[in-house]
């Protein structure tokens, strides 16, 4: 309790509350624009952390993704275009809504659905992540290995209905991270010569320009137009919204149970969780036949869930530093930078500045109410902003910021290579979430596996001695294996079927 008070007083503190609403705002506009998604607001806010004490860095952060996650829906609720990955579950719904003159109850009803998935996802975080660190404690590098190799397992199958795909843009962000000395031999590997390579690709820049840069070069490349703005007037959002919330409970409870759970799996995020609500909500409605054509169930749902999903993704990011998604892979090269190791550890050693950042969750999500509200009133005014104007602005942000991190032009060159790699993966249908989780946990899992191979004496049987390293490693193995058993339970199956 004394570390929830003290965390409280650094929360509340006017430069904090100020950083919060500012970053609100800032994560409400990001999310409303088409394409400018939660994970590119987060890119542009860390070279501005750079300069603010470790409380406000990362309450900034989690105010602007949780405000940019539900201002998603604004445009797909709209214009049919989802703001952030996390709202395209839901918004060919949303838009049917809208054109049925429901776009009030829509809106309000994703807001109330976001706000209370958010809290909820922020409980489960406040009272695991500490219970889950003492576990950690007793982790070794034989645990890390497998964890890592779980992380990046699940990224790659899931982010993309491709695996193979996946697995090619997780083995390129695996390939990048091993640019550098070598840690355990000190050889320079991958640095043709160059002095500023030795040093490794900075975490910074190859994320702004993964993110930002590339989704500029979609924007410019771009060849289809946007729809035309909606020019209706919202009236008042929250009538007839505590009556859905209520005759739909359980699919908000569902939702952000849901949303929660799939954050938590490292790689899945709010992306993954919406649709997988979604697809619930449909399949234990009573009235499926009306999905699609506007209603509102779905939305309950697929809502709670994006939001409750933020929280889970924290877990697994603060307790073992796997990232739950790109959100919070961005965050953990932040923790790193304001000498906040993220693992059991932070826990001990800045127990307030952790109980902070659960603080600021409760914070953000309730400023989501009047934030919300006032973006949903003047929606039609924010999704007026010309994409002419806002890209080369976005551009002139990520080359300031990636320069000032180490006032060198090496620096922006990387975020631009790494933007147009990232671009062309993008617009061959790889997906970019698996390289930057590769490119995060690559040390963490080269570190773990030769020292757990030093340990070992080279004995490979060693890796799964002990408990809790033996489960990990099962369950990795199983999943690398199911496509084969998959396969061959199909080709098993399919001579009964033609007889």
């Amino acid at each position: 309790m004394d570390l929830f008070l003290q965390a409280i007083g650094l929360v509340l503190d006017p430069y904090v509350l100020t950083v919060i609403v500012l970053s609100g705002i800032f994560g409400l506009f990001m999310g409303a624009i088409p394409g400018l998604s939660a994970t590119m607001a987060t890119a542009l806010l860390v070279p501005v952390t750079f300069f603010m004490p470790p409380v406000p860095a990362l309450a900034a952060i989690v105010t602007a993704t949780a405000m940019a996650i539900f201002a998603g829906d604004l445009p797909g609720a709209l214009l049919r275009i989802p703001g952030t990955p996390a709202s395209a579950a839901y918004t060919n719904e949303a838009y049917a809504m809208t054109r049925k003159g429901q776009g009030e109850l829509v809106l309000g009803v994703g807001l109330m659905s976001a706000v209370l998935g958010g809290l909820f996802g922020a409980i489960v975080l406040t009272f695991s992540a500490p219970v889950l660190a003492e576990v950690a404690l007793k982790f070794s590098s034989f645990e890390y290995f497998w964890l890592a190799c779980l992380g990046l397992t699940c990224a790659a199958f899931i982010s993309t209905n491709e695996p193979v795909k996946g697995l090619i843009s997780l083995l390129l962000g695996l390939l990048i991270a091993t640019v550098g000395i070598d840690p355990t031999a000190g050889h320079p590997r991958f640095t043709f010569g160059s002095v500023e390579l030795m040093g490794g690709i900075n975490f910074i820049p190859a994320m702004i320009g993964m993110f930002a840069v590339a989704e500029v070069l979609r924007s410019v490349t771009a060849t289809s137009h946007f729809p035309s703005q909606y020019r209706g007037h919202m009236g008042n959002v929250f009538k007839g919204v505590g009556g859905v919330l209520l005759r739909y409970k359980k699919n908000l409870l569902r939702g952000s149970i849901i949303g929660t759970l799939v954050g938590a799996l490292p790689g899945a995020g709010s992306d993954i969780a919406a649709w997988i609500s979604y697809a619930s909500a449909k399949k234990f409605s009573k009235e499926p036949e009306k999905f699609g054509e506007g209603h509102v169930e779905g939305i309950v749902e697929a809502g709670s869930s994006n939001n409750a999903g933020l929280g889970g993704t924290w877990v697994p990011a603060l307790v073992f530093g796997i990232p739950g998604d790109s959100i919070t892979a961005i965050v953990i090269g932040v923790l790193y930078v304001k000498g906040m190791n993220p693992g059991p550890t932070v826990f001990l050693e800045q127990p307030e500045l952790i109980y902070a950042v659960f603080v600021s969750f409760f914070l953000a999500n309730l400023l989501l109410l009047p934030l919300g509200y006032i973006a949903i009133k003047s929606a039609t005014q924010m999704l007026r902003v010309p994409r002419d104007v806002l890209m080369p602005i976005i551009l002139m942000f990520c080359i300031v910021g990636t320069f000032a991190i180490n006032n060198t032009v090496f620096g922006v060159g990387i975020m631009m290579v790494l933007g147009i790699v990232a671009y062309l993966l993008e617009e061959n249908g790889f997906p970019i979430a698996p390289a930057i989780l590769g490119l995060v946990l690559g040390g963490l899992l080269e570190d773990s596996f030769m020292t757990s191979m030093i340990k070992a004496d080279g004995n490979l049987a060693t890796f799964f001695e002990r408990p809790i390293a033996a489960v990990l490693g099962v369950v990795t193995m199983t999943i690398w294996l199911s496509p084969l058993f998959i396969r061959l339970r199909r080709k098993g199956a399919s001579p009964a079927g033609d007889v």
